[in-house]
């Protein structure tokens, strides 16, 4: 049981600090919106991956074909194009200015969370690149299986996981939220095109993987 435990600790810290499209959203989302709003973003995300595990966990043998192959270049193409269009949008939006409470602090309505956490579930689940490396982790945690049986150990390494994960994400938003003071619309606007450029290029790089899986 402790094998899985640490094992869990070290993939959660690693899938941490992994950089991808949704690394750069969560952190403007944190400076420009606050803490609340990348919190509401990150739930989002963090549904999205369970959603991704069930599917991993329930339809293993299914999953297996469809990383393989013709569908796995599909998904990329599909995932690419998605990650270029929205790069295109974040790049040329414009900042809105946030609106304040009488403490000065960043107000958000109900509806502005909902928002996020529907932007976090979405823009996570487009991306294809997910599905593929937690079906890898889902592998990881499968192997060398210990004295309890395999649905009691995967349920143990995936909510260590995840609980790792979204910790190091909390501290991630606290940190970002710390750059607030010295954010202004010019910034504002350069954190827009900076990732809107990002989002960009991860969609061309999955395009490309799609349409030459040979040759990347």
């Amino acid at each position: 049981m402790g094998e899985v435990i640490i094992k869990a600790v070290i993939t959660g810290f690693i899938l941490s600090i992994m950089i991808g499209p949704v690394f750069f959203v969560l952190l403007e989302t944190s400076i420009r919106k606050g803490i609340r709003a990348a919190l509401a973003f990150d739930l989002g995300v963090l549904v999205s991956d369970i959603i991704y595990i069930l599917i991993a966990y329930i339809f293993y043998s299914e999953v297996a074909d469809l990383t393989k192959g013709d569908n796995k270049d599909l998904l990329k193409i599909v995932g690419g194009i998605f990650l270029m269009v929205y790069g295109i949008i974040t790049f040329f939006r414009k900042p809105k200015e946030q609106a304040m409470d009488d403490t000065g602090k960043i107000s958000h309505t109900t509806r502005d969370y909902i928002t996020l956490f529907i932007k976090g579930l979405i823009l996570n689940f487009a991306n294809p690149m997910v599905i593929f490396y937690w079906f890898s982790v889902m592998g990881l945690g499968a192997k060398n299986n210990t004295d309890v049986d395999f649905s009691t150990q995967m349920l143990i390494y995936i909510s260590i996981l995840l609980a790792v994960f979204f910790s190091i994400d909390v501290l991630k938003i606290i940190g970002a939220k710390k750059l607030r003071p010295f954010i202004n619309d010019r910034v504002l606007r350069l954190m827009n095109h900076f990732t809107g450029v990002i989002l960009f290029l991860f969609g061309v790089v999955l395009l490309l993987q799609g349409l030459f899986p040979e040759a990347l």
